[in-house]
C-alpha cells in the first residue's frame, strides 16, 4: 500500500492513504462511475502522479513514476 506522508498537509496525506487502500482491492480495470467512465486505472494513475509530483526528490518535477506491475497504488519506498 501507499505511504503518503505529507508533513505540510496531514489531512491530505491521511485521505490519500484512505483512497490508496480502497483502491487496491478493486479488480483492475474496474469502472467505478459508468456515467463519466472512471475507472480503477484513473483513480490508480492519479495516485501515482500525485505521490510523484509530491515526492518529486532534488528538482525532478515532472518526472514519471516508474511503471507498476499493476496499474493500481503508487510504489513507495519506506525509509
Amino acid at each position: 500500500m501507499a505511504a503518503f506522508d505529507d508533513s505540510f498537509d496531514p489531512a491530505l496525506g491521511a485521505a490519500c492513504n484512505r483512497l490508496a487502500a480502497w483502491v487496491e482491492t478493486l479488480p483492475q480495470g474496474v469502472t467505478i462511475d459508468p456515467a463519466s467512465g472512471l475507472s480503477e486505472d484513473d483513480l490508480a494513475l492519479i495516485l501515482r502522479h500525485l505521490h510523484a509530483t509530491r515526492h518529486d526528490g532534488a528538482g525532478q518535477r515532472g518526472a514519471a513514476p516508474p511503471p507498476a506491475a499493476r496499474a493500481s497504488v503508487p510504489v513507495t519506498a519506506k525509509g
